[in-house]
């Protein structure tokens, strides 16, 4: 049969390239056209047969025009440049969208999965692999299609491999089955959306015995879940909880006897950088010059919050997008709502300088500042008289007219 006599066969697992996500409301969509770029270029120097995408491919279900044309223009110049595309749809995807004339562009090579059906109908490559392409599968909605009561992640997806295990028992080829969810053993990251709660979302690693290998999508951290089972990751970062993580794809090389794989660095926009310590120390420390020109994160650990502090660290670190404030020895902040935990009957000036102390790590107003509030709470009350006298006013222009329609 095919696949007996199989020498290599090349191909590339990437997945949750989230295309038209932003980064702290910086744009990603040129660097992700760079990504697309870096692919075609791989696809062509090692002789690619096809690129495996396991969801998320766009980040929201009604992309921008602009985000729909950079996923065409990829299709178009992977098939140009000799792989197969083989897409499915992930949590953040439309799959009705996504697979918009999925058997007229799977004539052109681009197999497009976003529902049940043909799940059990591999793409097959070259006549020598079999790639069974899992889409997102929402437990309350996939459940009753296959027979599965139980409300969980772990169910529907044993399910559907019970089935893809059913047809592989029907050929000889290496499986590659794609999939995206939360296995377990998985590492996650903070930019990954949740898509259940309680537990019911993990999938344990055993769902895929019997497959050459998984090729996961959903976490953004690239890593193995075991030998055979594995995350690409997602080429870019989508936060700073990703700045330790060296975004790649996996180059895959496929024989009759299994896989090897190879982690191939992609292109980032900027480095970025994670900047924790006291204000003072940040603006001074020499060592912290190369991240002057990375997207920046600081978090300041001052006892009380620097008056101007995103001014004075954005002279020295242009592109810092967030600001957080973690003072040291601050002990455990009470998750009380602030409202709840103010006395009634305090004056108005007195509850706003509080609030102002509390927000700034406990530095109280000064008597400029306390002035300053004094004003606009005078503002405050003089606009709700003028909008109350007017309200008043209107209020009886409506009586006097109601009156004279009755006395007539």
């Amino acid at each position: 049969m095919p696949g007996h006599n199989l020498t290599v066969m090349r191909v590339v697992h990437t997945s949750d390239w989230h295309l038209g996500r932003s980064f702290h409301q910086v744009g990603l969509l040129d660097a992700q056209v760079r990504f697309v770029d870096f692919l075609v270029e791989l696809v062509r120097a090692e002789g690619v047969g096809a690129v495996l995408v396991s969801g998320d491919v766009y980040d929201r279900a009604l992309p921008s025009p602009e985000t729909v044309s950079v996923l065409a223009d990829a299709l178009t110049r992977l098939v140009d440049a000799g792989a197969q595309v083989v897409l499915t749809s992930g949590n953040h995807d439309s799959a009705i969208r996504l697979g918009f004339a999925a058997d007229l562009l799977a004539r052109a090579g681009v197999h497009i999965r976003s529902s049940m059906a043909g799940i059990t109908t591999p793409v097959v490559l070259a006549d020598e692999v079999a790639v069974y392409p899992l889409p997102y599968l929402e437990p309350a909605v996939v459940g009753p299609t296959l027979g599965v009561a139980e409300r969980s992640h772990a169910a529907v997806v044993r399910a559907a491999m019970d089935r893809v295990r059913a047809d592989a028992a029907g050929h000889a080829l290496p499986c590659i089955v794609m999939a995206h969810a939360f296995v377990a053993g998985g590492a996650t990251s903070e930019s990954e959306r949740e898509i259940a709660v309680g537990g019911v979302s993990v999938v344990p690693a055993d769902v895929f015995d019997g497959m050459t290998y998984a090729a996961l999508g959903h976490l953004h951290r690239p890593q193995w879940v075991r030998e055979d089972v594995a995350y690409s990751g997602s080429p870019l970062a989508m936060s700073f909880g990703e700045a330790d993580q060296v975004k790649s794809v996996a180059l895959l090389d496929i024989t009759a006897h299994g896989v090897s794989v190879e982690s191939i660095q992609t292109p980032v926009p900027r480095r970025l950088a994670v900047l924790r310590g006291d204000l003072a120390d940040l603006l001074r420390d020499p060592e912290l010059d190369w991240a002057r020109g990375a997207w920046c994160r600081a978090i300041l650990t001052d006892p009380v919050r620097p008056l101007a502090a995103y001014e004075q660290l954005t002279r020295r670190f242009p592109d810092l997008l967030s600001l957080d404030f973690a003072p040291r020895g601050g002990g455990l902040r009470s998750t009380t709502r602030y409202a709840a935990r103010v006395p009634s009957a305090r004056p108005e000036l007195d509850v706003c300088a509080d609030f102002l102390a509390h927000v700034r790590g406990g530095a109280a107003a000064t008597d400029d500042e306390r002035a300053v509030l004094l004003e606009a709470l005078e503002a405050s009350r003089t606009a709700q008289d003028l909008a109350s006298d007017e309200g008043v006013a209107q209020g009886t222009a409506d009586l006097g007219g109601h009156g004279d329609r009755g006395v007539a």
